[in-house]
Formats: structure tokens, C-alpha cells, sequence
């Protein structure tokens, strides 16, 4: 028997459950047959088919850990699978889920456009021809990340040339009522020129044409990147913590 306090169906009663919370309203894709719960202050939901994690949740770590720990046991979520959850302490997990690996980072998210950067109007829209630079540059600036072409999640990708050279690219993976800025990339050469702070701003700004809110996620121990953008007004944080649940 599942741990809730109601059982909720459809995007628009689970975010006002959320109380409409960016990330949920991020999170919450539209048109998606989701379904969710309340309890003990959290509330999660289960995206359903396709990329991306098989649990959501905001609100209270302990209850969300609780109603998973009952949708693992129901075998409604399974082993290997990732949950992104509130922000915990790793400890919290033993003898409740079995993970074997927590990432710790911040959801962050501004409500209007960043100030002016130099070279943010060089920000410009890619094509499928940029495929391939697009690719290598990924592929020396960011191997682990996982925006990559083809990934169905992404709507655009943008970059900044200097020459025939891409040398930033970011992908724009909006989704649900907020735009999302995601898997930002500088070549190593060309860092330290201000261009992660040009393709951030650029991106955004034209996210904002479309959206009211704008967010991104950072790991919290890149404290350069969080520096950044709190300069640039991704100032509204909360923390988050993605486990992948332990196989079998």
C-alpha cells in the first residue's frame, strides 16, 4: 500500500499540489498522462515514457524518499532507474533505497532577462550541418554531459563561431512553462574570453521572448559556474539530488 495522502492525476492538479513551483512546472511536461502523489509535504510525480528521470518530486526529502521507497516495493519504479529528488543527505537513503549514485546540484532560475554581456548578439541559432563541430566540441569540452545531437529532449542548440570554428555551444531544453538552458560548452583553448557568460546571456534572452521564467541546473561544487550565474540572476535556487537506484 503506497504511503500518500491523495493521489493526484493530470498536470494541472499536481502543480497546484506544487503550488506551482518552477521545477515542477519545468519538470511537468505538457500533454504528458502523468500521474502523482501528496504526502507528508512533498509531492511527487512519474513522468512516464521517454528520456529523463522516472521520478520527480519537490517539497519535503524525507516524505519523497518515503513514497518511493513504496513505488520501488509496488514495483511501479525498478531498479536502475533515476529519481530526481529534493535535496538530501546521501545517508538519509540506507535502509530505504539503495542507490549507487548521488549527484548533488542546484536548480536555479531567473524571472527576467540577464544583463547585457559583451558578444552575447554572436550567439546564434545552429543548423543540422553543425552536427559534426557541434559534436566534437562536446566531445573535448564536456564528454560526460548529456545533452548531445539526436537527445529528443532538446528543442535548439546555440553557439558562437569565431571564424569556422564553434567554439560555445548550448543546448535549449525548454519544456512544460519554463525555459531551460542546458548543457553549456566553451573549448578549452577559448576559455576565460567571457563567452560562457555571452552564450548564457544570448540564449537566454531569447528564451525569455517565449517564457516568463528561465532556469538551469548546476552541480553544486562547480562554484565558478554558480558565481556566473548569480551574476547574470539565476538567483532563485533550490537543491536538488539525483539517485540512480541500485540494480538488482
Amino acid at each position: 500500500m503506497l504511503t500518500t495522502d491523495q493521489v493526484l492525476t493530470g498536470r494541472a492538479a499536481l502543480l497546484e499540489a506544487a503550488g506551482h513551483h518552477p521545477y515542477a512546472r519545468h519538470g511537468l511536461r505538457r500533454g504528458s498522462e502523468v500521474r502523482g502523489y501528496r504526502h507528508g509535504g512533498a509531492v511527487a510525480w512519474l513522468p512516464g515514457p521517454g528520456p529523463g528521470p522516472a521520478g520527480n518530486a519537490v517539497g519535503s526529502p524525507d516524505a519523497a524518499v518515503e513514497i518511493f521507497v513504496d513505488l520501488v516495493a509496488a514495483g511501479v519504479v525498478h531498479p536502475g532507474q533515476w529519481l530526481h529528488l529534493p535535496g538530501l543527505d546521501p545517508g538519509s537513503l540506507a535502509g530505504r533505497l539503495a542507490a549507487t549514485r548521488v549527484d548533488q546540484w542546484e536548480f536555479r532560475w531567473a524571472d527576467a532577462p540577464p544583463p547585457d554581456q559583451t558578444d552575447q548578439d554572436r550567439v546564434v541559432r545552429l543548423g543540422e550541418a553543425d552536427g559534426p563541430s557541434l559534436t566534437e566540441l562536446i566531445d573535448v569540452a564536456f564528454p560526460t554531459t548529456t545533452s548531445r545531437p539526436g537527445d529528443p529532449r532538446i528543442v535548439d542548440w546555440y553557439g558562437i563561431r569565431d571564424g569556422d570554428r564553434l567554439v560555445a555551444a548550448g543546448a535549449d531544453r525548454s519544456q512544460g512553462d519554463i525555459g531551460f538552458v542546458a548543457g553549456l560548452v566553451v573549448a578549452p583553448g577559448d576559455r576565460g574570453r567571457g563567452l560562457g557568460a555571452a552564450l548564457t546571456a544570448g540564449m537566454a534572452r531569447r528564451l525569455f521572448d517565449r517564457y516568463d521564467q528561465v532556469a538551469l541546473g548546476v552541480y553544486t561544487d562547480n562554484v565558478g559556474a554558480i558565481r556566473l550565474y548569480e551574476r547574470l540572476g539565476f538567483r532563485h535556487v533550490v537543491a536538488r539530488s539525483s539517485v540512480r537506484l541500485a540494480e538488482d
